[in-house]
């Protein structure tokens, strides 16, 4: 037998030598000796490799369901589950294209957001309860449904999260640990529809004249496929958290990870010593969710995760949240997270059909490491601005609007709203009408009115809301951060923000949870966990639910509507939900006790609440949340009677369409006679600031359980002029010299009143000339 042996190419004379040896004989002869054995050929190619070295490549014949690194199956199926592979995929389709020139997009415009819908309906789709065999994205697409907000006045439907949220661990989707807050994909979870029904959704919404509103979440995922791929260290995938591998060395300084879990949270011991090593920036100025032994810091560190080049690595991560919302990281130089975001952001424009979309919790966009022994930044940072801008101006390009949902200090809601979203979500005045409706004092709210207008926030740019998924968070960032120092007036006294925002909290949690209430719970170190209803119950003293009947019941409306008459007498976007519409309590907690085991007692607010009625028999949503108690009925059975909520609010909206209040410029928030007044003057001019004499218009509440006499008084107010009712058209005063006027309101009661445009004579002696007096 022969082998042929070839010779390489010689780079000398570029030519091959075809030159072929043969050995012959038993090739199982031992060796000849040395002298004996052919000479062998000087090597004279170099290989690629001694350039390029050995890839880290590892490839592995293993188990074919093995869920690491190391199994390429497993690998290609996280890469077509994951959102930034989506977005790449949207962003191809749509570059080039002439469409995505034929918009501005540069500056925020309330206005035109305003003129597609004013009054919006934002729902919570695991509390929905629908007929048998229907779908949330079904169920709020029914025309009747449509119709019934049509006679209401209520022109959009905020869906709020319908995307595929909760993790990925192996080969299976975990659940949501943050009400379907912890997005991990572009399709709609299986368990609300599907993209077909959002789409069906939105074309029926049209067919009204409305709109529909979907979410993206700027500042985090849950541990979809995305952050495996990130764990395992594939691609660009790192690159779009917040996250940084930890040298094996210092893996001493991390926790253990329990049996069964994937992360934990590290201490502020370990926060420390990592940071002094230079591997993480530090604390942040606060920890979000702070509940001892659960969450101490903001940061988890990783299990040993095998990675796709045959490493095992842990890594620490930020999350502002919970341990299964891995924050994004906006300056990364794979710009992943910007990608990821965008695309999930032109899905729901493009694809699904929405018109607007909410940017949540979208104030945590940057973090950088603070002086030494000062906490990171990571609050109003130039970076989350610019971050919100360029997510906006995207949004405004292909045609849509964005409001944001920001709970920082008035500066920063300010500044983000100078190039960022179109709208606000009013977290400057919401915790001071609960605390009005709560004291009978309305002295906080108008401190907070004033100090949004003094900033330049004009309502008109903010939304104006009752209950949502939130618990009622205290708000309270703008006092005990930037202005804790700063001093204030207040009851009398000189405070400073630090003692007012802790007065404020404190009277919050006694009126909501102490007195014996049981019915409401302490939210972390956010809020309180509670219904408008249940405010609204508690400012009346009750301290059970069961005392809720009769003209109690009739009580907790009338409390309610006046939170509603705040909301929707002033210029902006006003919004309720399904938990207003129906007069929704609390759950008992033992219903929901696998809920808030954690913690997280949000999940007794969120109960159950069949809107139209068509499934009275069911105990449960279909996402398996008890059904609430509710006190005003369904809205069909409200409609059908005048006295009802559904149709007092339909007054409230109708009166307020027809002023065009939404467009209008607040003027004043002027002192008040009696402490439980609240007066907003406002200019109907449709944001035009050179309509100086357009017709003035003024909403006058009573947050106390009690009749009020008082006075109103505003220099704003011309003299002379009539004062009427918008409601039954009756002259009520007129404004004195002083610019002032009398008025009287019962007990929660509100009143939207106008100024008249003519001049009225007074009445005071005529002055008598020396002639005439001869």
């Amino acid at each position: 037998m022969t082998e042929p042996r070839v010779s390489a190419r010689d780079p000398t004379t570029q030519t091959w030598s075809s030159t072929v040896e043969l050995n012959s004989g038993d090739q199982n002869q031992p060796p000849q000796d040395d002298d004996q054995q052919p000479k062998r050929r000087r090597r004279i190619w170099n290989r690629p490799r001694e350039g390029l070295g050995t890839s880290r490549i590892q490839h592995q014949a293993g188990d074919p369901l093995r869920a690491d690194g190391g199994n390429p199956a497993y690998v290609e199926w996280l890469r077509k589950q994951s959102m930034l592979g989506d977005a790449s995929v949207i962003g191809r389709g749509l570059a080039g294209r002439s469409s995505m020139w034929r918009n501005t997009y540069a500056m925020p415009d309330p206005r035109r957001a305003l003129n597609a819908a004013s009054v919006w309906f934002t729902t919570y789709p695991a509390a929905f309860i629908t007929r048998e065999d229907q779908s949330f994205l079904a169920a709020i697409a029914d025309e009747e449904l449509w119709d019934a907000f049509e006679q209401i006045g209520i022109g959009a439907i905020h869906t709020g999260p319908t995307k595929l949220a909760g993790g990925i661990v192996g080969w299976q989707f975990t659940p949501s640990v943050d009400g379907q807050f912890d997005r991990i994909s572009t399709r709609i979870d299986k368990q609300f529809g599907n993209e077909t029904e959002f789409q069906a959704l939105a074309d029926v919404a049209e067919q009204y004249g409305g709109i529909i509103i979907d979410d993206i979440v700027p500042g985090h995922t849950g541990k979809g496929a995305d952050f495996r791929l990130a764990e395992i260290s594939y691609k660009d995938y790192p690159g779009i958290y917040h996250m940084v591998e930890i040298p094996e060395e210092d893996w001493d300084v991390l926790p253990e990870v329990p049996e069964g879990g994937d992360s934990v949270n590290i201490s502020p011991e370990s926060e420390v010593i990592l940071t002094q090593k230079g591997h993480i920036i530090g604390s942040l100025q606060r920890v979000i969710f702070y509940e001892p032994g659960v969450k101490e810091t903001n940061w988890s560190a990783t299990r040993p995760v095998l990675g796709v080049d045959g490493k095992v690595r842990r890594w620490v991560y930020l999350h502002y949240f919970k341990e299964g919302q891995p924050t994004l990281n906006w300056l990364d130089p794979t710009y992943s997270a910007m990608r990821l975001v965008t695309g999930d952001a032109l899905h729901s424009l493009g694809d699904l059909g929405a018109s607007a979309l909410r940017l949540d919790a979208n104030g945590f966009l940057a973090a950088e490491r603070g002086p030494d022994g000062q906490p990171a930044w990571s609050e109003g940072h130039p970076l989350s601005h610019a971050a919100n801008q360029f997510i906006a101006s995207m949004i405004r390009k292909v045609g849509g609007f964005s409001f944001q949902e920001l709970n920082l200090t008035v500066e920063d809601i300010r500044d983000a709203g100078l190039a960022g979203a179109d709208l606000s979500y009013d977290f400057i005045t919401r915790p001071g009408y609960q605390h009005a409706l709560l004291t009978g004092d309305t002295e906080f709210l108008r401190l907070t009115l004033r100090t949004s207008l003094e900033a330049g926030i004009q309502p008109v740019s903010l939304i104006h809301g009752l209950q949502n998924h939130d618990e009622l968070t205290y708000e309270l960032v703008h006092w005990e951060s930037r202005h804790m120092h700063d001093e204030y007036e207040f009851r009398d006294d000189t405070i400073t923000g630090a003692q007012l925002a802790a007065t404020i909290r404190g009277e919050l949690q006694h009126a909501l949870v102490g007195r014996d209430i049981d019915y409401n719970l302490v939210f972390t170190t956010n809020g309180i966990a509670c219904t408008m209803a249940t405010v609204s119950a508690a400012a009346l003293g009750v301290t059970r639910l069961e005392q809720i009947e009769g003209e109690v019941t009739d009580a907790v409306r009338r409390a309610h509507l006046l939170l509603a008459a705040y909301n929707a007498w002033q210029p902006g976007v006003f919004a309720l939900s399904a938990w207003d519409m129906l007069g929704a309590l609390t759950v008992p907690r033992g219903d929901v006790a696998g809920l808030i085991g954690d913690g997280d007692t949000r999940w007794i607010e969120r109960g159950g609440v069949d809107l139209m009625g068509v499934n009275p028999e069911a105990t449960h949503s279909p996402a398996g949340l008890p059904r609430a108690r509710t006190l005003y009925g369904s809205l069909p059975e409200q409609l059908a009677d005048d006295a009802s909520f559904a149709n007092r609010l339909r007054e409230l909206i109708s009166i307020r369409e027809r002023y065009r209040l939404p467009f209008a410029t607040q003027l004043d928030v002027p002192d008040v006679s009696d402490p439980a007044l609240l007066v907003l003057v406002h200019r109907l001019d449709d944001g035009d600031p050179t309509a100086t004499d357009a017709q003035l218009q003024i909403t006058v509440l009573n947050f106390a359980n009690r009749p009020i006499v008082g006075t109103i008084r505003s220099e704003q107010l011309p003299p002379r002029r009539l004062v009427s009712s918008a409601v039954d058209r009756e002259t009520i005063g007129r404004v004195d010299d002083l610019h002032s006027f009398p008025v009287s309101l019962g007990p929660h009661e509100a009143q939207f009143l106008l100024v008249g445009g003519e001049d009225v004579p007074t009445q005071a002696i005529p002055i008598i000339t020396p002639d005439q007096a001869l």
